[in-house]
């Protein structure tokens, strides 16, 4: 019986509306920092089919720091290779074969959404952060220094929190979204889909499967579990079926049927359904002290894998941010940059995926004619086209995804002529740190910002270095590169190369505790530097 009783739940520094893979990982990232997060969410089970299935290069970098993707990379699959079935000829493609030297994850992994939220909810229940499942937010309404929110449980119970801050990761049906009167444009494809997690006889392993054909495109990813094969099927537009519609093993088969010419046989489904895809985004990332992140802020087709890593990226990008703010360590003007670095990011997806999916769907000419004729006989020579290749592997890994227009992003002077800016991802190297071989990745301390010396010790103001790390209440770590000699070091020079550093020159970087560059100069001189943590971090005296 439904109970109308008012619960008490404890006020949070922010609370996440949503525990899919962006709010998980979002609840993760503040946790590090510090903050207090509560993450409701109205489903009263965490999800069980497949979904999301692919995880890209960058989506891994960001959440080893948390201690995830050692276990998520254990059981997934890594899939290097598309292989590409045309009417008359099969293509094969490597995947992330070249481009992807400067991190320690080149490959797609294929893991299940169900999985992935499985481990990221386990590491937020072995820290003692509680994921409350079957209560959702009903209503919100901004007050002085805070939020207040009303909640109800399944059962009918109510409740009511206060918190410095809310972060929508609730769909494209976002309750935060609406109840903060943000806008969500776009519109829906015409077409219905056909996802199945299933067995499948006749598919080569090891590989990604496209077969293309007139009348659109048929895909199978190598899922492992539940189930080995996942297919991604579109139905003809005016079909009648609708999303919601039951699935039948007979009816996958005859969709498969027509672009495999019945070389496929299909048996054991775990999982299918009818499903319509969007394209739509939020008109603002923010609003006051609330936020949205991931398909609350974009939804968009899967093509290229970009859904859940855009918004898991999300997640890091703002976590940080509200995690300082909210303890005190960095100036409230830090959470004014989250807007203009991910929406662009979230605009650019939509773009990208809505061409990818025209691309592969139309039935207008000349495209089916382009599918069918002219990318056999033109994919093979793209493929000798490194440099081409490798700058489209780098896009769709996310690895080049930048900041550089951020308030974040600035430049000091006598920067190195080569190598990342102010915005770009830090780029992975081994180094040697303490005696041991490791990664440079691995020894930026994901809590932190990092002030990066690289050359020569001499070049360097002793007497403000030393004052650095008590100057501020967000945490700064000071580290000193050198090619040979020192805590840390460069041996193979690989690193130093990266950075567009010979090994006589000198340069400066300030990397943010999410692995972005916000600052470098080069030579000796601080006074830059130390102006941009002035800027943005809160001083240690209050």
């Amino acid at each position: 019986m439904a109970s109308d009783d008012e619960a008490v739940l404890p006020d949070p520094d922010v609370l996440v509306v949503g525990a899919g893979p962006t709010g998980l990982a979002l609840a993760a990232r503040l946790h590090l920092h510090g903050a207090r997060v509560l993450v409701v969410d109205r489903q009263r089970d965490r999800v069980h089919e497949s979904r999301a299935l692919a995880i890209q290069p960058r989506t891994l970098e960001v959440l080893a720091p948390l201690g995830v993707t050692d276990r998520l990379v254990e059981i997934g699959n890594r899939a290097v290779r598309l292989r590409i079935h045309f009417p008359r000829r099969t293509v094969t493609i490597p995947l992330f074969d070249i481009g992807t030297t400067d991190t320690a994850y080149p490959y797609l992994l294929f893991v299940s959404q169900a999985e992935t939220e499985r481990i990221l909810g386990e590491h937020l229940a072995d820290r003692g952060v509680a994921v409350r499942r079957g209560w959702e937010l009903t209503d919100l309404t901004e007050v002085n220094g805070g939020v207040r929110c009303r909640l109800r449980q399944h059962d009918g119970t109510t409740g009511e929190v206060r918190a410095a801050y809310v972060v929508g990761c609730d769909g494209a049906r976002s309750t935060v979204r609406e109840r903060a009167g943000i806008g969500f444009v776009g519109a829906a494809y015409p077409q219905t889909f056909v996802l199945a997690d299933l067995e499948a006889d006749g598919v080569e392993p090891g590989a990604a499967h496209a077969y293309l054909s007139g009348r659109g495109m048929l895909f199978f990813f190598p899922l492992g579990r539940p189930a080995t094969w996942r297919v991604l099927a579109m139905r003809r537009r005016g079909d009648p079926t609708t999303p919601g519609q039951p699935v039948a093993l007979e009816e996958v088969q005859r969709l498969v049927d027509a672009y495999t010419g019945g070389g496929v046989r299909l048996r054991d489904p775990v999982w299918m359904t009818n499903f319509r895809l969007y394209n739509r985004g939020a008109t603002r990332y923010r609003t006051g002290r609330v936020f949205l992140a991931g398909d609350a802020a974009h939804i968009h087709s899967p093509a290229g894998a970009q859904g859940m890593n855009t918004g898991i990226q999300d997640a890091v990008n703002l976590g940080w941010k509200l995690g300082l703010v909210v303890g005190g360590r960095a100036v409230p003007a830090l959470l004014d940059t989250y807007e203009p670095e991910r929406a662009p990011v979230g605009r650019r997806v939509l773009r990208f995926t809505d061409r990818a999916y025209t691309i592969s769907t139309s039935t207008a000419r000349p495209l089916p004619f382009v599918r069918t004729r002219i990318a056999p006989r033109l994919v093979p020579f793209a493929l000798k086209a490194g440099r081409t290749r490798g700058y489209v592997f780098r896009v769709i890994s996310q690895l080049a995804i930048h900041y550089r227009r951020s308030p974040l992003s600035s430049q000091g002077p006598r920067p190195p002529g080569r190598g990342p800016r102010p915005g770009d991802r830090f780029p992975d190297a081994p180094v040697v740190h303490d005696g041991r071989s490791t990664t440079i990745h691995r020894v930026l301390d994901p809590s932190a910002w990092t002030v990066l010396l690289c050359g020569s010790a001499a070049e360097w103001d002793a007497e403000v270095l030393d004052r650095i790390p008590d100057r501020y209440a967000a945490p700064v770590v000071v580290l000193r590169l050198s090619a040979r000699n020192g805590v840390l070091t460069d041996p193979q020079g690989r690193l130093l190369r990266r950075l567009g550093m010979g090994p006589d020159d000198a340069a400066q970087y300030l990397v943010r505790p999410d692995g972005h560059i916000a600052y470098r100069a080069g030579g000796g001189d601080l006074d830059g530097l130390v102006r941009v943590l002035d800027r943005w971090c809160a001083d240690a005296g209050g």
